[in-house]
């Protein structure tokens, strides 16, 4: 493919797993065969508040986390990619009230950190070098028993697995070497409590376009939806009060597992190339959301790719993105 639209790739690394709720999934074009890329990328997500049940905006229980991903990715042909990744995540509660959780992590205001949960994931794609649909699947395991109570927590400490669908265009006419992307992808999320399910969607769009040879922009937008989980209520009353559906101890004591997020998230990033290195940098932020964080998410890295076999000939030559590295969550 053309360097412009290689860079339609290493942005979306991070765009997608932006945050405390998952990311959304695979990108619709794989590299060629024997063409592999090793990730390392940055993130930075200021919570600044939580939005209740109704809505309601409350500006308490804040946080920041950040996280550093070392991800590697390889074309195994040229339509089937497989990646493996984890990331080293930490986290500090930033409030000035006391925390809502009453949790010991978050009343010292110091950093936790580890690292999260190992992601493998496969793709194989259908299509050509211009369009394409791609199912894909990911199998997230934690990488130790980490702690998940609190704001300063590392993730939720269980076992995911996820499927979906990635469709992808490169216009030809109108806006040509403009792509758009899209991903849907069911997760089944690991139960603590055996009668409340947690299993979510979540889908993302992307449109991008390369302003030069080496320049690659895009916006993004992002949703997620879990069809189990509890609501926390709202002093509103609507749908009904604190605590909501979180009503018994071991509901509770579970909560920061348990609660029925729901959000959209939109944003934008940059892609720069130099030879078999890029470098992205992208930026989004919670736009609307039920029972989730309020907030902005930051994201830096740099893709370097190498060559088994057929060489970069192969990848530079191409006329359609190869694709985006399928990532664990930066959380």
């Amino acid at each position: 493919m053309t360097v412009g639209l290689r860079l339609a790739i290493p942005v979306l690394v991070v765009a997608a797993v932006a945050s405390m709720p998952a990311r959304v999934g695979a990108q619709a074009f794989t590299p060629p065969g024997g063409v592999g890329s090793v990730t390392l990328a940055w993130q930075w997500v200021d919570n600044t508040g939580h939005r209740l049940t109704d809505g309601f905006y409350v500006e308490r229980g804040q946080s920041v986390s950040t996280s550093a991903l070392g991800e590697v990715e390889y074309g195994v042909t040229d339509r089937l990619a497989a990646s493996v990744g984890t990331p080293y995540v930490g986290a500090k509660y930033t409030g000035a009230l006391p925390p809502p959780s009453g949790q010991a992590v978050d009343a010292c205001q110091c950093w936790q950190s580890s690292f999260q949960d190992l992601a493998v994931s496969a793709r194989y794609r259908f299509g050509s070098a211009l369009w394409a649909l791609t199912p894909f699947t990911r199998l997230d395991l934690p990488t130790h028993d980490y702690n998940y109570q609190g704001e300063a927590v590392v993730g939720k400490n269980l076992r995911e697995f996820h499927v979906g669908l990635a469709g992808g265009l490169v216009f030809t006419e109108l806006l040509p070497r403009m792509t758009v992307q899209a991903t849907y992808a069911y997760t089944f999320v690991e139960q603590p409590l055996p009668d409340v399910p947690l299993d979510r969607s979540t889908g993302g769009v992307e449109v991008g376009y390369p302003l030069a040879r080496r320049w690659y922009v895009r916006g993004t937008g992002a949703w997620q939806y879990t069809h189990g989980g509890l609501r926390a209520g709202s002093p509103t009353g609507n749908p009904f009060p604190f605590p909501g559906e979180l009503n018994t101890p071991e509901r509770r004591s579970q909560r920061d597992r348990l609660i029925k997020v729901k959000y959209w998230q939109v944003g934008g990033g940059v892609t720069y190339t130099a030879g078999p290195v890029d470098v992205f940098a992208s930026y989004s932020k919670y736009v609307w959301g039920r029972d989730a964080h309020n907030g902005s998410v930051y994201n830096l890295g740099v893709t370097y790719y190498f060559d088994v076999g057929r060489g970069m000939a192969a990848f530079e030559t191409r006329a359609a993105p190869p694709g985006v590295h399928n990532t664990g969550r930066l959380h």
